[in-house]
């Protein structure tokens, strides 16, 4: 099953964002609230982005959120063995067609944000902690809440997301799954091909 086919799954992704840049230096449960609070209110106050004006809901997205992932790191462990063995220009395609890719599924997120809460639950951590999982709730009006964890690594003053696990179900193992299907019939060639084709196909 497709990671984002999962009933109201893709909403919770406009819910918890990472704006690292204007948070840096927080610790990652505080972060977390904060730029939750900064994305929901953006999406309030604007009109547009209600309306589902797609410019700019892709560039809240693309301000708000792509900053805050460790693509570099995603694409290791997404691709796993496949990476060891991919050339340095298969990389750096992979890793454009995929961050486009995540692109559109947060902007479809963004668009259909409907008042849904959100509650951080407590965090432990040591000071000398460099890998921490903030757990969440998405909190429903009429529905059971939606349980998001997000695992962060630290990098230099601030955190960076590499994994997001709705209940009980990785991004990342997701993607692997598909994606080395995909290798395994064609290589890391036909993978890119399809990836560029489906991004393509979505901007037309």
């Amino acid at each position: 099953m497709n990671f984002f086919s999962f009933k109201n799954w893709v909403l919770t992704f406009a819910l918890i964002v990472f704006s690292t840049g204007a948070f840096a230096g927080l610790a990652p449960d505080e972060l977390v609230r904060k730029t939750a609070d900064d994305v929901i209110s953006a999406i309030k106050s604007d009109k547009d982005i209600q309306n589902g004006n797609k410019q700019k809901i892709y560039q809240l997205a693309e301000e708000k959120i792509l900053p805050s992932f460790d693509f570099e790191r995603i694409s290791r462990l997404v691709l796993g063995k496949a990476w060891r063995k991919a050339t340095d220009q298969q990389k750096k395609q992979f890793k454009a067609e995929f961050r486009s890719l995540l692109l559109r599924t947060y902007s479809i997120a963004l668009s259909k944000y409907k008042d849904q809460g959100i509650e951080i639950k407590p965090m432990r951590m040591k000071p000398s902690d460099e890998i921490v999982t903030v757990k969440t709730e998405i909190v429903q009006d009429g529905a059971q809440p939606i349980k998001v964890n997000y695992a962060l690594a630290k990098n230099e003053d601030s955190w960076l997301v590499f994994d997001i696990v709705i209940e009980g179900v990785s991004l990342v193992t997701n993607y692997r799954s598909q994606f080395s299907s995909e290798i395994r019939k064609g290589g890391m060639d036909s993978l890119n091909q399809k990836l560029a084709k489906k991004n393509k196909s979505n901007k037309d």
